[in-house]
């Protein structure tokens, strides 16, 4: 079996765990190298009310989330949508989107990037910004890296 031919497979207690402020955190589930380009997938816990992503677009990427408890609320082009537990969102490249935790509300989210981008060391420096340990500049320089262009 080549490389190629292997399935990705992360169990919970295996993804890397960033945490965040308010006891929440980034689950690294799959990078876009680790699945030939295919997509990259990440889970996201926010503790009440907080804040997930600034307003940005990906300029090639469709970006899913299905929320997974709580609910989340999202800001999609100009109107904010609250939703609850098992609800989808799907965010097309070139759309100005940001998210976060409802007033309220804790939040859990599994979101999927399509076609993949290398993103894991983005997650581990917003994390870094989001606990104060870093400055948001420095992700300034990285957004055609990323795919992730901020408003």
């Amino acid at each position: 079996m080549t490389e190629k031919d292997r399935a990705l497979v992360v169990r919970a207690d295996e993804a890397e765990r960033v945490p965040l402020p308010h006891g929440g955190a980034f689950h690294l589930l799959a990078d876009a190298g680790g699945v030939g380009g295919a997509l990259g997938a990440n889970r996201l816990t926010l503790g009440v009310g907080a804040s997930g992503a600034r307003p940005h677009h990906h300029a090639l990427s469709t970006e899913l989330f299905y929320v997974i408890g709580g609910v989340m609320e999202f800001t999609l082009g100009g109107r904010v949508e609250a939703v609850a537990a098992g609800g989808v969102v799907c965010v097309p490249p070139g759309l100005t989107h940001s998210f976060g935790a409802a007033p309220g509300s804790r939040a859990d989210l599994f979101a999927v990037l399509t076609p993949g981008v290398d993103r894991f060391e983005y997650f581990r420096a917003l994390g870094r910004v989001q606990r104060g340990e870093a400055d948001f500049g420095e992700l300034l320089p990285e957004q055609d890296r990323y795919d992730v262009h901020f408003h």
